[in-house]
């Protein structure tokens, strides 16, 4: 048997192709093991954020490509089409972390009830999030449209959750505005959606570029819009806090030129431009940090307990998913020049914020 997989070449993201790999076929999968068709998978800025940092923080090494060439971690769903453990049969859906491709073997580890791991041994230098996979069979809350915004949104709409967090956790760094860039992101507006609706007396501002301002100001979440070209316009002399989605070294330094002491915390989350310059110099205000989600996890389960972490996004979640008939179109595609087209696409900033894509390499 064959698997179909798409690869980027890690040095150049605009390079792709589609590679076929050998997978065993069901006879020839190791004990405890699954052969997996990957049925439909999101495919967001998100993503690209991952290939541009994937030799830094391994996400590379999740999902091994020939020499030079890295297949980018996806959000999707699962087939169980092969099993060699006895307490999960054929047929099964798997939510979770999959390679672009049409199949992908497990080493199925800590099964349980709603979830197992995948305790290959390559893939156990990274968070453990990446490796868990929600059992998903018949739960309709993963089925059809539902399914597709947990795709797209759920794994983004946790990283806005923890921000928040964090930033509550620490009283917003004593500020009363904050600020996200690339504020049509799917990960902004589900940290403007928490901060409006959840902290009082926030103020939250977007920025972003002219195109993007009606569909921004149409989410309802924002107290004030700004295109970049604009942020000067901002009064610089109240404390502010800044959620840096976007990732570019000019812009951030642009702000904290502005707000100089006044920036009083400055977190880098996304590259969604993708133009960080390695050395910007001590800029004035917070020194800018990267925001890992794993350690917030980390402190809040053992401050919340078991169950803690996911009581309480399930609760975030259920008061944002209704928002997103609203806010977002999903398109699905199927087929290699399908993935091919949406992937280039999102590297190259070319899809509508209202756009969500559900993508198959299987035509």
């Amino acid at each position: 048997m064959t698997s179909t997989d798409f690869v980027v070449a890690r040095n150049d993201l605009q390079q792709c192709k589609i590679i076929e790999t050998r997978t065993p076929d069901a006879a020839a999968v190791p004990d405890e093991a699954l052969l997996v068709k990957v049925t439909r998978f999101a495919f967001t800025a998100n993503n690209i954020t991952y290939a541009a940092t994937g030799d830094q923080l391994k996400y590379w090494t999740l999902f091994p490509a020939p020499d030079g060439f890295g297949n980018v971690p996806v959000w999707g769903f699962g087939e169980v089409i092969a099993s060699k453990h006895p307490n999960v049969a054929v047929g099964e859906v798997l939510f979770g972390y999959f390679p672009m491709a049409t199949h992908l073997v497990i080493e199925a580890t800590e099964v349980s009830r709603r979830a197992l791991r995948d305790g290959a041994a390559h893939r156990q230098g990274v968070a453990p999030v990446y490796n868990a996979y929600a059992r998903v069979s018949g739960n309709p809350d993963f089925a059809g449209k539902q399914g597709d915004h947990q795709a797209l949104l759920r794994p983004l709409f946790m990283l806005s959750f923890l921000v928040d967090d964090y930033l509550g956790q620490n009283d917003f760094f004593g500020a009363k505005r904050v600020m996200l860039s690339s504020a049509s992101s799917k990960t902004a507006f589900g940290l403007a959606h928490l901060v409006h609706t959840e902290r009082k007396g926030i103020t939250v501002i977007g920025l972003t570029s002219a195109p993007n301002v009606a569909f921004v100001e149409s989410l309802g979440c924002y107290d004030e819009v700004v295109t970049y070209d604009r942020v000067t316009s901002l009064p610089p002399d109240a404390a502010v806090a800044y959620v840096d989605m976007a990732g570019s070294s000019a812009l951030r330094e642009n702000l904290h030129r502005h707000f100089g002491e006044q920036m009083k915390y400055s977190g880098r989350i996304g590259l969604t431009h993708r133009s960080t310059s390695p050395d910007e110099g001590e800029l004035p205000g917070a020194k800018p940090t990267w925001f890992f989600a794993p350690d917030q996890i980390r402190i809040r389960a053992k401050e919340w307990g078991p169950g803690g972490v996911d009581t309480r996004f399930a609760a975030a979640w259920s008061g944002f998913a209704p928002m997103l008939d609203r806010w977002l179109k999903v398109t699905e595609g199927r087929g290699p020049a399908a993935v091919s087209r949406v992937y280039l696409d999102t590297l190259n900033g070319r899809v509508p914020p209202d756009e969500g894509h559900i993508l198959s390499l299987s035509e």
